[in-house]
């Protein structure tokens, strides 16, 4: 007898065994299937937009050191599920409430919610980022009087919302900080401005709008502000050539004081 073998055989027991994981996935929805995976201890699936082969797009050519055939994926954070975790939670229900008390629904504006490295992105519908940026700001259980400006961010293979906006919100009084972004597509670059609910996102814009070319709608003078105004192209998108760029100054006249422009 050794001792990890009982000597008697315990009766044994009706089991049911699982479905097929085949089976499990066609009979549970997407939502089911992500809350599984949540409460399972996974973290969320990413969004894979692309593959990319090679270092720096290397492709068809003679590389014997290996960069020519890697190959990786191109992903953005997939959505999370609560609990968040610290006051992650209590944001997003007091943000919830503060809608909902002004006949707004959540998931009509919310597109998502990511926590990605103990930071907390609201992806926001772009037709209601003044609605969301103001009851943040104005809500007295939120409180985030403050916007650290915004960033753009392009990813061509993101079909339908290749430019991407991301605003930083800091709450003075409750020590809290939180993002909003919002996706436009390439074809359709506009974007309610959140001049009229943060005033310092003046400057902020426009070098958004500079840089990778988002239309800021409502904007009091969305100009360029580092590249000359009939510069071609948005240097910060990944489109735009990275070298043999003709020069562009040609002709350039630097207008008298009282015939510059404007800012407000």
């Amino acid at each position: 007898m050794s001792f990890d073998s009982p000597t008697e055989s315990p009766p044994e027991e009706a089991t049911v065994q699982p479905p097929a994981e085949s089976e499990r996935d066609a009979e549970s929805t997407p939502d089911e299937i992500e809350t599984a995976a949540i409460e399972s201890g996974q973290p969320p699936a990413d969004e894979v937009i692309s593959t990319r082969q090679g270092m720096f797009g290397v492709t068809g050519t003679g590389d014997t050191s290996g960069y020519g055939r890697l190959v990786r994926t191109v992903s953005l954070p997939g959505g999370s599920a609560p609990p968040y975790g610290g006051y992650f939670d209590d944001l997003v229900t007091a943000l919830s409430r503060a809608l909902e008390g002004a006949g707004i629904a959540f998931a009509d504006v919310i597109e998502k919610i990511v926590v990605f490295r103990d930071e907390l992105t609201l992806h926001v519908h772009r037709a209601h980022l003044p609605v969301v940026a103001k009851t943040l700001r104005d809500s007295e259980a939120l409180r985030f009087e403050l916007c650290l400006g915004v960033n753009g961010a392009h990813f061509p293979e993101d079909t339908g919302r290749e430019l991407h906006a991301v605003y930083h919100l800091n709450s003075i009084t409750h020590n809290r900080r939180v993002r909003l972004e919002v996706s436009v597509p390439d074809a359709d670059p506009h974007l309610p401005s959140l001049y009229s609910v943060y005033p310092t996102t003046d400057w902020h814009e426009r070098e958004t709008y500079d840089f990778f070319g988002i239309l800021f709608d409502g904007h009091p003078s969305l100009t360029r502000i580092s590249m000359p105004d009939d510069w071609r192209g948005h240097p910060q998108r990944k489109d735009y050539p990275l070298g043999g760029i003709p020069v562009e100054y040609k002709g350039a006249r630097i207008p008298p004081p009282d015939e510059r422009r404007a800012y407000h």
